[in-house]
């Protein structure tokens, strides 16, 4: 059986125990071959910087980059493209560190399944993780993730209405857009497509997306597009409005248990419909969480 493919991905100042996790889950899915770059914006302290690559180190990894600087829109695309030329031809496999991919069979066969298709991709779709209470809280590694975040649904969809699709795996000979989320002229031909658990809802994220909002704003973070404040401001105005929390209540988000260590029973016919059917969202389609006063176009 061959070799799976190397796992390409920029990490930011993300907790250690966050990115240990991560290695651990693609490294029970096989995956051997990581090709990791760090990028950490100025506020992030020397000390932060410091663990996370030494906890990267402890994994057995060395880092082909670290860069420090502002997050421009093109930074995490520049460097991601970069570890794509380093890991040759073939296929990569593409996770941000909160992301966790769960393969509705082993991988091998995914990777024949898109072989056969000729598109030089498999899509995933974003379940995002909640904690129960929709606190933005922090998790105990010992417990473990499914613990601390056990609700999932389309809350990057449905409230931020930003693409939830990614591109998990790309052939070298195919190009991806920033963020992952598309690759022009090869539209994935998996169904359902792959669950990609996002555990972006953690304690510090709402100081993050903050810091977003206010750099894009005066242009120190250089965005193409307004989409990513966009959003930001979204997430922002539905916490103000919910006690600082996701409203895990909101029939909208439709919020339901779910754990990595099985496919939600749903999730072939929602994921497969959402996935068929979604579009950017425009100025005249109304795109305003009810009570919000902020339209959220998608990147």
């Amino acid at each position: 059986m061959p070799a799976l493919p190397p796992l390409i991905a920029v990490v930011g100042p993300v907790e250690p125990a966050l990115l240990t996790a991560w290695v651990h889950h693609y490294r029970a899915l096989g995956i051997e071959r990581f090709h990791l770059a760090f990028h950490f914006p100025e506020h992030v302290t020397p000390e932060r910087r410091h663990q996370v690559q030494a906890a990267c180190r402890e994994l057995g990894i060395v880092p082909a980059a670290v860069s420090v600087g502002p997050w421009h829109e093109h930074t995490n695309p520049q460097l991601r493209d970069a570890l794509r030329e380093r890991a040759a031809t073939g296929w990569h496999l593409l996770a941000d560190s909160d992301e966790f991919h769960a393969y509705p069979a082993p991988p091998h066969e995914v990777l024949a399944q898109a072989e056969r298709s000729g598109t030089g991709t498999v899509g995933g779709l974003m379940l995002d993780r909640v904690a129960a209470d929709g606190a933005l809280t922090g998790w105990d590694p010992q417990a473990g993730l499914d613990a601390a975040y056990p609700l999932g649904g389309f809350v990057t969809h449905r409230l931020l209405r930003g693409d939830p699709r990614k591109i998990v795996l790309a052939h070298s000979s195919v190009q991806v857009a920033s963020g992952n989320h598309r690759a022009e002229d090869h539209r994935p031909a998996n169904r359902p497509p792959v669950v990609v658990h996002h555990f972006k809802w953690r304690d510090g994220v709402r100081h993050d997306v903050e810091r977003r909002a206010e750099h894009s704003a005066d242009g120190t973070w250089k965005t193409a597009s307004p989409a990513r404040l966009a959003e930001v401001q979204s997430l922002l105005d539905h916490l103000s409005r919910h006690g600082g929390r996701i409203a895990v209540d909101s029939p909208r988000l439709n919020l339901r248990p779910v754990s990595l260590a099985a496919i939600p029973s749903w999730w072939a016919a929602e994921a497969t419909r959402l996935v068929a059917t979604w579009r950017p969202p425009t100025a005249a389609a109304g795109q305003k969480e009810p009570g919000s006063m902020i339209s959220s176009p998608s990147s």
